[in-house]
């Protein structure tokens, strides 16, 4: 019987128990229960559904107890960054985790910037300024909204917020921590100069606990519910790009990974957060390590705009997938690139025709066949990849050896060969389920130290 570990990946649109089975030492993921993640408006606020979610969870939990062919060794939960929920004296959550998307932290940013400057919080945090940092949400909340003013005793980020559901255990996972804009990167804990002038009381958040730490069992309840037995809660790298990185498998310090999805994450793990100004002008944030390094990493754009290439050229009535695009774009080789960061391409109405438009503009060009237009878009991203990498390395002052591809993008082969040419770097693709993968590894090395 092989043993085998489960890793709970939930995005912002859906959720999944993947099991890694452990065959002769290499992991195999297979996906055991897939659920969505809609979030919900009630007056006027987005709310995550905790609560669907955490049904569907242990509905996935039933069906891996059914399983004969495998040994549960632990369980480990990732999710996205920054929002969480309030537990009261009673341990009891008191409001639905708020989705990052809602607009009520807007008011704050200014009050809060007025108190604590963005320069000095990113000098302290090393975290780029976001309306939906959890500084700003725990501002607001302890401001604005008397109930958890009032009962609002523990703040649990979403997979802490989860693994206590499952455990009864309170505690801060530090990779999720080191989103909030809150935590010292110095110090590597809660900042009380933060704290401290924003008139909050640190005493709201959870011992950190780093990943690799056993936080808990399954309650009794819930093994009597799904029928599991008292298996361990790891807390992973509980930040799902933390896991990702570790799924990416780095394994040199000039190695840079590069998430690849809709949105693309693109970084390095290092030993020493950057703070310095022109870091924070370009973009760069500095977030935990599931290693205990530094994950400096920017935010870029990834796929969106092929994504919405062929939703466009399917609502015209043209019956083509990614492969076929891929397979026209291979055909093409001009040199006209769109700039992928320009607002434009953001939401427009028609993509194909905003592509067209943007080349005609920029090299009074006419491009008419997919492939033409396709290549428009490829160029554009190995541009910025390139662009990307050269930032990289003139901030940390040394030369990057080799990219690491991992997620969806790594199925695009030809997306891959275009980053090696433009960034002139060795690309290793990976797997296209790096934050599970990633989930699985750090499970499997807590266990077996």
């Amino acid at each position: 019987m092989n043993k085998a570990y489960i890793a709970f990946d939930l995005g912002a649109s859906s959720g999944r128990l993947m099991l890694g089975i452990d065959k002769e030492g290499k992991i195999e993921l297979e996906e055991v229960h897939r659920f969505p993640n809609d979030p919900v408006v009630m007056n006027g606020t987005m709310y995550w559904d905790i609560p669907r979610l955490f049904h569907e969870m242990k509905q996935g939990l039933k069906k891996v107890a059914l399983r004969k062919d495998v040994s549960i060794q632990s369980m480990g939960i990732d999710t996205w960054g920054v929002d969480g929920a309030w537990l009261d004296e009673n341990g009891q959550m008191i409001n639905l985790p708020i989705h990052y998307r809602d607009g009520r932290t807007a008011k704050v940013i200014d009050e809060v910037e007025s108190i604590i400057s963005e320069e000095t919080l990113y000098g302290i945090t090393g975290i780029q300024k976001a309306a939906f940092n959890t500084i700003y949400q725990l501002y607001y909340d302890k401001k604005y909204n008397s109930i958890i003013k009032n009962h609002g005793k523990k703040w649990l980020f979403t997979p802490d917020l989860l693994g206590y559901l499952f455990t009864g255990k309170m505690y801060n996972e530090a990779t999720i921590a080191s989103t909030s804009g809150l935590i010292d990167v110095e110090t590597k804990g809660y900042s009380k100069e933060i704290f401290d002038k924003l008139n909050l009381d640190r005493n709201v958040m959870c011992e950190l606990v780093q990943p690799g730490t056993q936080v808990g069992t399954l309650t009794k309840a819930i093994q009597e519910e799904t029928g599991l037995g008292p298996i361990p809660i790891i807390a992973v790298g509980s930040h799902d790009t933390a896991s990702a990185v570790v799924g990416a498998e780095i394994e040199k310090e000039d190695e840079m990974y590069l998430v690849c999805g809709t949105w693309c994450l693109m970084g390095l793990e290092v030993s020493k957060a950057q703070l310095e100004e022109k870091a924070r002008l370009s973009g760069f944030t500095n977030e935990g390590s599931a290693k205990g390094k530094v994950r400096l990493l920017k935010n870029i754009n990834g796929l969106w705009i092929l994504q919405q290439l062929k939703k466009c050229l399917n609502d015209k009535g043209l019956k083509v997938d990614f492969p076929d695009i891929i397979e026209e774009a291979r055909k093409v080789n001009h040199e006209y690139a769109i700039d992928i960061v320009d607002e434009r391409f953001m939401a427009p109405i028609n993509m194909e025709q905003e592509i067209i438009a943007a080349c005609k503009e920029k090299y009074n060009v006419q491009l008419e066949s997919i492939g033409e237009v396709a290549t428009a878009v490829y160029n554009g991203l190995g541009k910025l990849y390139q662009e990307t990498v050269h930032q990289f390395e003139e901030l940390i002052g040394e030369e990057i050896s080799t990219i690491r591809m991992v997620g969806g993008g790594t199925k695009d082969a030809h997306l891959c060969e275009v980053v090696k040419q433009t960034t002139h770097k060795a690309v290793i693709k990976g797997t296209t389920e790096a934050s599970a993968m990633g989930n699985v590894l750090v499970q499997k090395n807590t266990l077996c130290l």
